[in-house]
């Protein structure tokens, strides 16, 4: 018992000196957009609004709510007096979501404060929605935003946020005397130190892996550098390798090595291994020096640069090419650009979870609106460049369970270390972004959706979707909250091509696009050309089981010219600069 007790209060003692780093922590903070940080006074307005018009014309509406939410949690209290009286508690039947993994401590179902506590969460949460759903008065686009917001303030009153409704933090705070709670606040004044008082919790272990050691393995050199790019030539694993050369475009957003995270799952490596020359771009991670770069620099010094690399040491006068997210959106205005200009110095293109015509923008919807957007214009003007710190936080909020609370729990509350995980770490390695990009892509293509509208002026020309005419393979991800499916086959209906190919791959975007063969995991559609509705397309396709690599290869190779002696990376105008994976995928976030 004493022992127990003076581990007790040594971790008081250890409490409160955390607490005072905390403080100092928090006082680093700098103060940042107000549009950044929220809704804007427009959207609170309009949905003040909205609510005071539905009091004032159809009062019966809401008292009728109302009178449910009152019955409802008058029921439960009375249940539960009843069975407390009783001297028992039974389990009210399929109270909880099967899915909901917050709840799956037992003693939220059999102990009757925290069963009561949920109950009550679950019922609130559910008025809240259908008050939101049944909201009157909106556009769609502000509907769509007070939805998203409403969804914000569910998840951030959940119980299980809060140490005092959780029931795995107390049992294991009382089961470590309190050890779990000390490691806790270590891990919460960590996070805030490294991030200057900004709080998002880390996902993965920062010392678990290292790129080039245990993940981005992929033999190869870096045949060419320039202030935009890297471009890496990857070892042939084969004696003869196709004609015409590869070279994959993945997005500057995150780093190149979501496609080589290890050998098993790398689907650089898988690209190699069935015979072809593949060529990679690692994008520079920028600071306020490239303020003016804009997607005129991306294309001539990186899309154009990187073909010519590649064409120059292959002898080819042709390439096949892969464009990931923005990238393959860039790569579309590449190939329009190309159109315009009379080159064809690519044979076909493979967009990944590609969007083009952005008349939805889905998920993203409150982020495109007029003031969050007027505040990354301010911030990228004064910074000269969108801090990785935004993007991260608006790609985590759009998953908010699992990507801020639920890691939040396990880190703050429950003292875990943050998991040897390869994808999350990877998540965590983003970068920042360009001011004249940020703003380019932002008015021109999401707010203006330019490239399929009335056409995006661009170096010189007026570039419109239709443009790209060029053999095309796109692969979409049915549960892709970033660039919905539905979305992306809109685009790729409106190319000019005439040989079109569409792939739906199950699960979202990065699972369905990192999904090797030997995994069987994830099935896929795959059939008709892609014309006509997205569900109309679905609905004629075949469902195939397993990853859609193989399929799109066969496509590729049948584009990708007869069989010729490996080719060993750089040649003598482009020698070897170093190994895979190059230096920019190390360089480290100033700041």
């Amino acid at each position: 018992m004493g022992e127990s007790l003076e581990r007790l209060n040594q971790n008081l003692s250890r409490m409160e000196d955390l607490s005072k780093r905390l403080v100092a922590a928090l006082s680093a903070r700098k103060p940042g957009d107000a549009g950044l940080e929220g809704p804007g006074q427009d959207l609170m307005l309009k949905a003040g609004m909205a609510i005071w018009q539905e009091a004032l014309t159809n009062p019966a509406k809401l008292m009728e709510r109302q009178v449910q939410y009152w019955s409802q949690t008058l029921t439960q209290y009375m249940d539960l007096q009843k069975e407390l009286a009783q001297g028992h508690f039974v389990l009210p039947a399929g109270d909880t979501p099967p899915e909901d993994r917050r709840f799956s401590n037992p003693l939220w179902q059999t102990h009757p404060y925290f069963n009561a506590i949920k109950t009550q969460y679950l019922i609130s949460a559910e008025v809240m929605r259908n008050a939101v759903e049944e909201l009157e008065g909106l556009s769609p686009r502000d509907k769509r935003r007070v939805e998203f917001f409403a969804g914000q303030i569910i998840d951030l009153f959940a119980p299980t946020n809060y140490l005092a409704t959780n029931p795995d933090a107390l049992e294991k705070a009382v089961q470590t005397e309190g050890e779990s709670l000390v490691k806790g606040l270590e891990n919460l004044v960590r996070d805030l130190e490294a991030r200057h008082g900004e709080l998002l919790p880390v996902l993965a272990d920062p010392t678990a892996f290292q790129v080039g050691q245990n993940i981005a393995t992929a033999k190869g050199s870096v045949v060419f550098r320039n202030r935009m790019i890297e471009v890496i030539q990857y070892a042939p694993t084969t004696p003869t390798v196709h004609q015409t050369p590869l070279v994959m475009f993945p997005p500057w957003i995150n780093k190149f090595y979501i496609l080589d995270l290890k050998p098993q799952n790398s689907l650089i490596q898988w690209i190699v291994d069935q015979g072809y020359t593949l060529f990679v771009v690692s994008w520079k991670n920028p600071d306020a020096s490239y303020a003016e770069t804009g997607f005129e620099t991306y294309i001539e010094e990186g899309y154009l640069k990187a073909i010519d690399v590649a064409c120059a040491i292959t002898g080819e006068d042709q390439v096949n090419a892969i464009g990931y997210c923005v990238a393959g959106t860039t790569l579309a205005l590449t190939l329009a650009l190309k159109a315009k200009r009379g080159q064809a110095r690519v044979k076909s293109a493979t967009f990944f979870t590609t969007l083009t015509d952005f008349a939805d923008q889905g998920e993203f919807t409150p982020f495109l609106d007029g003031n969050f957007v007027d505040a990354i214009e301010r911030q990228v003007a004064a910074e000269g460049y969108l801090d990785s710190h935004y993007m991260s936080k608006t790609f985590s909020y759009l998953r908010a369970k699992d990507l801020v609370y639920g890691p939040a729990v396990r880190s703050y509350m429950m003292g875990e270390p943050p998991p040897a995980f390869d994808l999350l770490f990877w998540n965590g390695d983003s970068t920042n972004l360009p001011g004249k990009m940020t703003v380019q892509y932002l008015r021109g293509l999401c707010q203006d959706n330019g490239f399929a509208g009335d056409g995006f002026d661009l170096m010189g020309e007026k570039l419109h979707v239709s443009d790209v005419t060029l053999p095309i393979c796109a692969i979409a991800c049915e549960n892709d909250h970033i660039a919905a499916w539905k979305d992306s086959f809109r685009g790729i209906v409106q190319m000019g091509s005439k040989d079109k190919t569409f792939i739906l791959s199950e699960s979202g975007h990065i699972a369905g696009i990192v999904n090797p063969p030997s995994k069987k995991k994830y099935g896929h559609w795959q059939g008709p050309e892609p014309i006509g509705t997205p569900d109309g397309w679905k609905a004629r396709a075949a469902y195939h089981e397993g990853s859609w690599w193989p399929y799109w290869e066969k496509w590729l190779a049948a584009r990708a010219g007869a069989m010729v002696a490996a080719r060993m990376p750089g040649s003598e105008s482009h020698p070897s600069l170093g190994p895979a994976p190059g230096t920019f995928v190390t360089e480290k976030l100033s700041g």
